[in-house]
């Protein structure tokens, strides 16, 4: 038997996050991976991720990407390294769609500076884009793209040299009461903590049944322009977007960099939904996968060949309400989860409330709107052990796996 005072359970963008938070706070604290640390089964993988300011999915993200930005901007000066690249982004639509009108109302709410480009501006500044007369945009100079892997495993870094313990390859079965707290069970060593932490992903309902989350099946995608000399999507060139069309479905992504290709999703587009995380379909089906992003890419972008170059296959978890779910579920239990597609961006800063609720803290910013509560109450249904037997010792960061 193992103890500390939190237990994080998932080392992904959330989990890896608030165990680098917690350690900063001094908090005796251990995290526990199923796979390697920066593993590519789950979530928070694929080399980049958009990063926005002006959020359109709600006003009170906004705060939440700032804290973020100034946690990852704080690491980066210690450690050396890049973990958000400030390029800007466009959201681009009809003057009522939801990228312009969503993230106008996140600006005008939290204060932050976006600049509105007409039509015509759009046209000449972004000859890449086939728009439609009546599209316009909003441009958030604060946004760009952030890297994935490496933030995820300088979070945790950065949280073992601050004190906490990790131990990755260690796949936990089960969390229930216990006398004193919370016990998460392992196949190999049992852990005891006064709080839990539950950061799972798309495993997140598995570990702590009945919250409304529907994992998705959401592969990825990278394309190379037309002209192999071509440098109109480059990054510089071609910065983050956000792109609706009038019937509903649009475009998301970013331009290339010397690491990476340029990176392009379909919004809309119909995804496995409901299954087993356990048993994703990690095969790719070119038509069913990317014939309708490709058809997008030929008429969106006419110079981009619509032919992926390289397909990953990653998973997103569904809220009904498109929010996460990142709080207290009872005294001992709190859960981040339900990233919904646009989670990774805000990373950092769920991390710091998640420490600042488990440490009883007053939050940076309202967190009400993510709250799990308001879907109705969420407990552990496992009934409180009587003794715990058999259990191991283990040591961290050992590659301990389970089965």
């Amino acid at each position: 038997m193992d103890s500390a005072e939190v237990v994080v359970v998932g080392l992904g963008a959330f989990g890896s996050a608030a165990l680098w938070r917690l350690a900063a706070r001094g908090v005796n604290v251990i995290g526990i991976e199923r796979q390697a640390i920066g593993h590519e089964f789950g979530s928070s993988h694929g080399s980049t991720r958009l990063f926005r300011v002006a959020c359109m999915e709600h006003p009170g993200l906004t705060p939440i990407a700032q804290k973020s930005l100034e946690l990852w901007t704080e690491l980066g000066e210690q450690t050396g390294d890049t973990y958000v690249r400030q390029t800007g982004s466009l959201n681009v639509g009809t003057s009522s769609s939801r990228p312009v009108e969503g993230s106008l109302r996140a600006a005008t709410e939290a204060g932050a500076k976006v600049a509105e480009l007409s039509h015509h501006e759009l046209r000449n500044r972004y000859p890449q884009y086939g728009l439609a007369e009546s599209d316009v945009a909003v441009w958030d100079p604060a946004a760009g793209i952030c890297y994935a892997e490496p933030t995820v495993r300088a979070h945790v870094a950065e949280a073992e040299r601050l004190g906490a313990r990790v131990f990755p390859h260690t796949m936990v079965t089960g969390i229930q009461f216990g006398t004193d707290g919370l016990i998460v069970r392992t196949p190999t060593v049992d852990f005891t903590a006064g709080q839990v932490v539950v950061c799972a992903g798309a495993w997140l309902g598995k570990l702590v049944p009945e919250l409304p989350l529907t994992p998705r099946r959401t592969p990825m995608f990278w394309f190379e322009p037309k002209d192999p000399e071509s440098v109109a999507f480059r990054l510089e060139r071609f910065p983050a977007f956000i792109w609706e069309f009038a019937d509903g479905r649009g475009l998301w992504g970013h331009g290339s960099g010397d690491d990476f290709l340029v990176k392009v999703g379909l919004d809309g587009a119909v995804q496995a939904a409901g299954f087993d995380p356990d048993n994703l379909d990690r095969y790719i089906h070119p038509q069913d996968d990317f014939g309708a992003l490709a058809d997008a890419i030929s008429h969106a972008f006419p110079e981009l060949d619509p032919q992926p170059v390289k397909v990953i296959p990653c998973m997103v978890t569904d809220s009904p309400d498109g929010q996460f779910l990142v709080g207290r579920c009872e005294d001992r239990l709190l859960i981040a989860g339900g990233d919904s597609g646009h989670g990774f961006k805000h990373c950092a800063g769920l991390g710091e409330l998640l420490a600042q609720i488990t440490t009883k803290e007053a939050p940076f910013t309202d967190a009400s709107f993510i709250d799990p509560s308001r879907f109705g109450p969420v407990a552990l249904t496992n009934p409180p052990p009587t003794a715990v037997r058999g259990a191991r010792h283990a040591r961290p960061s050992q590659g301990r796996r389970g089965s």
